[in-house]
């Protein structure tokens, strides 16, 4: 066995020439080690994810996305941009610009994202026998709503046309695994899970190890509601999406004005920052989508707010 190098790109374990990231160290995130206590003592007392759950709603006016989307598909009627669009790419402008909500805690450790993606199941069709697909954005700093526009509709028309995800494609080869065996490859699969040694051909489009996943509950006539986080993967915000619809808003003087708007729930991990970083980035958020010109702007782009 040799282990090589001690920067974080070099620091690898080479064990009969395969490679694995030496211990404390992943392939999709930076450990964090300049941390302050309570940051690094939290996961030492609450180590599973599930147990370390906020859930934040907020409720969101739609009267300028609805103008906004509007004005931007009577440009080009059959290519049309959606509400989910928008929610996508607020959501990873807003995690590009909050990098503490892109972190996550595995094995005891709190590490920093690589990069800044979003995964969401896709319905091939809108049956009781339908099954799903996954999606993930990969998201890049000069990313803008058209850039998120046309690559979910890439992967929505190859989901529901062309196949299945990678990810599924390997889940189906588990069906014909004697039970057994299955009890032993989760066992394995969760202790390389936790220290991030699973194959990328397995969890190339797995949503628990993304940043974030989003579900549009909306898009089948639910309310917006509150989603657990899971302890397999490294995912640590779920956004829930409700139904679009008229609600009374009040001015100073208590009259009522009927505006379309949506729900949302938001489930964080909490121990990945604290509640004044995590106010302002749903803040930040409740912005974009309000302001959706903002939207416009490379993911980078600062908003003040």
């Amino acid at each position: 066995m040799k282990i090589r190098g001690c920067g974080r790109r070099e620091n690898m374990i080479n064990i009969k020439g395969v490679k694995l990231p030496a211990w404390g160290e992943r392939r999709d995130g930076k450990l964090l080690k300049d941390i302050d206590s309570m940051h690094y003592i939290m996961p030492l007392m609450y180590p599973d994810r599930c147990d370390n759950e906020a859930y934040i709603s907020e409720q969101i006016d739609l009267t300028n996305a609805m103008a906004f989307l509007e004005k931007k598909n009577a440009a080009d009627p059959e290519y049309k941009y959606n509400f989910f669009q928008l929610m996508v790419t607020a959501v990873l402008k807003t995690i590009t610009l909050r990098p503490q909500l892109n972190r996550f805690i595995a094995n005891y450790n709190l590490y920093q994202r690589n990069e800044v993606t979003a995964a969401f199941t896709v319905k091939r069709i809108f049956s009781d026998d339908g099954d799903e697909a996954l999606a993930v954005i990969h998201s890049k700093e000069d990313f803008t709503l058209d850039s998120v526009h046309d690559e979910i509709y890439r992967q929505v028309s190859y989901v529901r046309h062309e196949g299945k995800d990678q990810s599924t494609e390997s889940m189906d080869m588990l069906q014909k695994t004697p039970l057994p065996l299955k009890k032993l490859l989760g066992a394995g699969a969760r202790f390389l899970d936790r220290r991030g040694w699973m194959p990328q051909s397995v969890i190339a489009t797995d949503p628990f190890q993304q940043s974030v996943v989003l579900s549009n509950l909306g898009s089948i006539k639910l309310k917006a509601g509150y989603h657990h986080l899971t302890n397999w993967g490294t995912t640590s915000v779920f956004v829930i999406i409700g139904e679009m619809k008229e609600r009374p808003y009040y001015d100073e003087k208590g009259a009522a004005e009927m505006r379309m708007s949506v729900d949302i729930g938001l489930t964080i991990d909490e121990r990945i920052s604290d509640g004044y970083y995590c106010s302002k980035s749903v803040r930040l958020l409740k912005k974009l989508l309000e302001e959706p010109e903002l939207l416009e702007r490379p993911m980078g782009e600062a908003v003040e707010f």
